[in-house]
């Protein structure tokens, strides 16, 4: 039972988790970000289309990358709703948000409930969380599946319930559908790791586990029968420039472990330290506290190993190393040891009883906070934001004032006054990115802007046409009428005159050069919105980087 102090000490946290959900419902209807989010969608998009839940096709090719359940849920999605924006975003949103509640069960089981509360708005006012739930691919589902999982096979280990071990088997296989085998690792790493550090031999070779792999196995089916339909029956298609390709083989071996050795037919380059900074900002703004956290924990767990549960570090920590170890890096990679980061960090915040490490953790989030402040401050001035209205600078404003006054109303020695300052931080940084700087920012993903502005001008139904570029796809989701794709020359087989084309504007002067009579119809400018340089920021430099692109009717 809670004490009244207890209760005391969480009676803000219920409204601001409440708030922290709804934040990461901010980025609900801004447009799908490209390369990948647009691509994700136009699969799904594809598979509620065409009704065929079992072939993943790109421009009426085969698609050999991700495993299929994130998309089968987004064209379950697009079939409830209709396809959209939110439509695609939402079912990810959820899984995360199921990552959260998850956080919560974990927290409270393995410490108390203000750790567990903590945990999750940690988690919830995540920098790489956010972005993720607005630049939805497969990391949202894997966070909420992989937490879940591990929750699930804990109970299992602790009450020996055979259920129990059934939903872990089932979250757990949906992970690997989501992602790969990798999925195994976070999961297999926190159990694994807390039975064998605390020399739990007998349950570690339970045959519990066993029958959780038979499960996971016959829970996977479905995926293996889709690559087998899609690939392995049919060894005359041509996948990555050869023939006589396994759909199965690579799900098991050549996405995973491929990637890892970089032998695999998608490759990259590693860099041992690339987690360590990417920590640095995507755990913002408690990523110096979790640094922390994670040597404390290890410091002082090794004197007392049997009374400390070593599921978070296990998870978290065998993941990062084998990611660190990896040819094959990119970012979004992290978010799904968050959860486990989350616990870690708020068992460690609540229990500061030194006060000398009070005012130390105090003096630098004080200062990551108004570095953060100072950073929104400079991107406004810099960057000049077109959706930036009063509605939005009022939220702002009430929320710069609650950091100045909520703070202060604990004492300097009481971890909620760091920590009320460092959330309602992350919250006023997020507001700012969601409803100003990404709806501006996206003004300038050209191919989404103009497939709106198509679907409402094209009253005569002109058959459609785009140049090759590289990040097509946001024109291929939000079009709502057949698209023909040419090469990037504007060459390759067009249809019959009249029709409408969209390109950059060399490629339009191109076609008028070749004796097509050429009506302007509306034009944009594009950017690689998801590769920000500098000097595009600056509003001074902006137009430096930007290719211009025509909506055109050709006759």
């Amino acid at each position: 039972m809670n004490t009244p102090q207890t209760d005391n000490k969480t009676q803000w946290l219920y409204l601001f988790i409440g708030l922290a959900v709804l934040l990461n419902f901010t980025g609900l209807f801004i447009p799908i970000l490209a390369p990948d989010g647009t691509l994700y969608a136009v699969i799904a998009k594809t598979m509620a289309q065409r009704n065929d839940f079992v072939n993943l096709i790109v421009h009426n090719a085969d698609w050999l990358d991700k495993p299929h359940f994130p998309f089968w849920v987004a064209a379950l999605s697009f079939k409830i709703f209709g396809i959209s924006t939110w439509a695609y975003k939402l079912p990810g949103i959820l899984f995360m948000l199921m990552g959260g509640y998850y956080t919560y069960l974990l927290a409270k089981l393995l410490y108390n409930k203000e750790v567990a509360l903590w945990s999750v708005l940690i988690l919830l006012t995540s920098q790489h969380i956010i972005l993720s739930n607005n630049d939805v691919r497969a990391e949202p589902y894997l966070t909420g599946l992989i937490i879940a999982a591990v929750y699930h096979f804990y109970l299992a280990y602790l009450r020996g319930n055979h259920w129990q071990l059934l939903w872990g088997a089932i979250f757990t296989a949906c992970a690997i559908m989501t992602k790969g085998m990798f999925a195994l690792v976070p999961i297999g790493g926190a159990i694994v790791g807390h039975l064998a550090i605390t020399r739990q031999w007998k349950q570690l070779f339970h045959w519990r586990w066993l029958l959780a792999a038979v499960l996971i196995g016959i829970f996977i089916l479905p995926e293996i029968y889709c690559l087998y339909e899609q690939f392995d029956a049919h060894p005359e298609k041509v996948v990555f420039g050869r023939t006589h390709v396994s759909g199965i083989k690579f799900f098991f071996w050549d996405s995973q472990f491929g990637r890892f050795f970089n032998t695999g037919p998608i490759k990259g380059k590693g860099d041992p330290s690339f987690f360590i900074h990417t920590t640095l900002w995507a755990f913002l703004p408690w990523s110096l506290i979790l640094f922390a956290a994670i040597w404390h924990f290890v410091k002082t767990g090794i004197k007392n190993v049997q009374q400390r549960e070593w599921l978070c570090i296990s998870g978290s920590l065998l993941t990062f190393l084998l990611f660190s170890a990896s040819k094959f890096q990119l970012p979004h990679y992290l978010n799904i040891v968050f959860p486990f980061f989350a616990i870690i960090t708020a068992q460690y915040f609540i229990g500061l009883q030194n006060e000398r490490t009070i005012k130390t953790i105090r003096a630098v989030q004080t200062g990551l906070v108004l570095v953060l402040l100072l950073a929104i401050a400079a991107l406004q001035y810099y960057f000049k934001p077109d959706e930036f209205e009063w509605d939005d600078a009022v939220t702002l404003v009430v929320w710069l004032a609650l950091l100045a006054i909520l703070p202060t109303k604990f004492a300097a020695t009481d971890y909620r006054q760091t920590a009320f300052r460092t959330l309602i931080a992350a919250f006023v940084v997020n507001l700012y990115l969601n409803l100003a700087f990404y709806p501006s920012l996206l003004k300038y993903q050209a191919g989404s802007e103009a497939a709106v502005w198509i679907n409402e001008h094209n009253t005569q139904k002109l058959p459609l046409v785009q140049s090759w570029e590289d990040a097509n796809y946001p024109m291929e989701f939000y079009i709502e009428q057949p698209l023909t794709i040419v090469n990037e020359d504007g060459s390759g087989k067009l249809p019959a005159t009249p029709f409408m084309f969209y390109g950059p504007a060399t490629v339009v002067a191109s076609l008028q050069a070749k004796g097509y009579h050429i009506e302007k119809q509306a034009n944009f400018e594009r950017y690689w919105v998801s590769r920000l340089k500098p000097k595009f920021i600056n509003h001074a430099t902006r137009a430096e980087l930007l290719i211009p692109m025509e909506v055109v009717i050709v006759k």
